[in-house]
């Protein structure tokens, strides 16, 4: 079910098409432009009336002002009442003040109020802030009324015309031009008087039209009962990393797909065609081994912006990174093919990936995060190792890992002190806080008692989790990187009993000097 969806409400694949409009009788098209302005100012006005809390069924009554003022019948006010909704809803889920909201786009607003242009630039500027506030007019499908009752489709004489409701009581005719390979899907919608939406918009002077509908899903006929395609996006390297995971949760295949050529497109439409072309890659595996895919339930990623200290490097790694586009993608074509999607919560799997599974089955950092994905979507925890139970139970092993964060903190502001680069500073900054809070975790956990329980599903046992202590003791002090690329000196203490010296002084005795502690820290690189 996606995430808003009524309870009950059964899924839907969303398909549409956009064509344009030919009106044959001028005066035809000038009723309908009247028309869309009128719309398009009942939006705005039932919007500001949302605001002040009034109720929609109030609002869309034939003597309230949505219809009188704005001559409009009461499906055309609901259909105003809908789209203020819609940008409502938009607002209040990107964060932003819905009392703030521009129509017509605050990206033209902002460039009509610097005043630069003049000319033919500024009246082409003009007009397009002009049809985007008043060039909007749309009707929601009924089927109880055949298809939809103010905006209707009329197959005649082998063309397909679109009678537009004035309001009232005529009716203005457009002829539908399109060459959408949906068209013949449309068609069959129309022929058995079933509902479909339409919306009209104003661009450049002509009237287009967006036609769209929901159809019933494929039940899903690769499920998890057949195992999971764990899925992971990385940005570095730009890839897809992708793991099979058998019903018992062991790993039956990996592969990575390069998002390289996304990142290299030369415009938007041929970005948007790769990563479709990639979503195509990754359904047609899940098909050929009858499997469903398990990706992360991602809300938010963390851009960082110009002056923050971090790069232009890294800033450009972290925007190209187009994986909420791609996991879209992949979801409503996996949907459409009949492929069960699980999504999985993504607390801790890169962690317990590279912990555990990279150095255990000799696997990349990303593939083993992926392997992890797919382990949960199955419902699996995932316990520690006895090597790392007992390394978490050794003092020396924790007082060795304490020891070295207040080293590293003492270096850090003596760095902070002498950097005169303002946004170096801010790095600095960055970076002792991170081992401020690596410190915050090592202390709490050698206080908290019952710790060494994992947790996978988003709920913490009492005290610090046991996976990000692991994380802070191991990655930065002894083998040198917050995400080190070599995992494989882990491997020898991951699954052993403890022998008479522990396994933290076995293994620190055979492994020698490790980069990254005390002062040794100027060798690591920042991530």
């Amino acid at each position: 079910m996606r995430p808003g969806m009524r309870k009950g409400e059964a899924p839907k694949l969303f398909l549409g098409i956009h064509a344009r409009l030919v009106f044959p009788d001028p005066e035809d098209e000038k009723a309908v432009l009247d028309l869309m302005r009128r719309f398009s100012s009942a939006v705005r006005f039932a919007y500001n009336r949302l605001l002040e809390g009034k109720d929609r069924k109030e609002l869309k009554r034939a003597d309230r002002p949505l219809c009188t003022l704005f001559r409009l019948n009461t499906r055309y006010a609901d259909g105003a009442i809908e789209k203020a909704k819609a940008l409502l809803a938009s607002a209040e889920e990107l964060g932003n003040d819905p009392r703030k909201v521009v129509f017509g786009g605050r990206g033209l607003f902002e460039q009509l109020k610097r005043k630069h242009l003049s000319g033919r630039p500024l009246e082409h500027l003009k007009r397009r802030w002009k049809e985007k506030r008043q060039g909007t007019l749309y009707s929601r499908g009924d089927g109880t009324k055949g298809g939809n009752l103010n905006l209707r489709l009329l197959p005649k004489d082998g063309a397909l015309w679109l009678r537009v409701n004035l309001g009232d009581g005529s009716h203005a005719y457009a002829l539908v031009k399109t060459g959408h390979p949906h068209l013949n899907l449309l068609l069959e919608r129309v022929y058995a008087s079933l509902p479909y939406n339409v919306e009209l918009s104003l661009r450049d002077g002509k009237v287009y039209a967006h036609l769209s509908w929901g159809e019933a899903l494929p039940p899903p006929v690769h499920t998890k009962e057949n195992g999971v395609l764990g899925m992971d996006v990385n940005s570095d390297p730009y890839h897809l990393a992708l793991a099979v995971v058998s019903p018992d949760g062991n790993l039956k295949r990996y592969l990575t797909i390069s998002l390289e050529e996304v990142d290299a497109a030369p415009n938007k439409g041929a970005k948007e065609l790769l990563l479709w072309k990639i979503a195509h890659q990754v359904v047609a595996v899940a098909e050929e081994e009858g499997t469903a895919i398990a990706t992360e339930r991602l809300k938010h990623l963390r851009k960082s912006r110009r002056g923050d200290g971090s790069g232009r490097w890294f800033r450009r790694k972290q925007h190209r990174f187009a994986h909420r586009s791609l996991l879209e993608k992949i979801h409503s074509l996996a949907r459409k093919r009949g492929v069960e999607v699980v999504e999985v919560n993504p607390q801790d799997t890169s962690t317990i990936g590279m912990l555990k599974y990279a150095p255990q089955l000799s696997l990349s950092k990303d593939v083993a995060a992926a392997f992890v994905i797919g382990r949960r979507a199955l419902g699996f925890a995932e316990k520690l190792p006895k090597g790392y139970e007992a390394l978490l139970r050794d003092p020396s092993f924790l007082a060795h890992a304490e020891g070295f964060y207040p080293s590293r903190l003492q270096e850090l502001a003596t760095l902070k002190e002498a950097e005169k680069n303002r946004y170096l500073r801010r790095r600095l900054s960055r970076e002792m806080g991170k081992a401020r809070r690596a410190l915050s975790l090592l202390s709490a956990f050698r206080g908290s008692p019952g710790s060494l329980r994992g947790s996978t599903v988003g709920r913490n046992p009492p005290g610090a989790n046991p996976w990000r202590v692991l994380r802070e003791a191991l990655f930065l002090p002894l083998l040198g990187r917050e995400v080190p690329r070599d995992l494989s000196p882990l491997k020898p203490v991951l699954n052993l009993a403890p022998p008479t010296l522990g396994p933290w002084e076995r293994w620190k005795g055979s492994l020698g000097p490790h980069p990254g502690g005390g002062s040794a820290y100027r060798n690591v690189r920042f991530n």
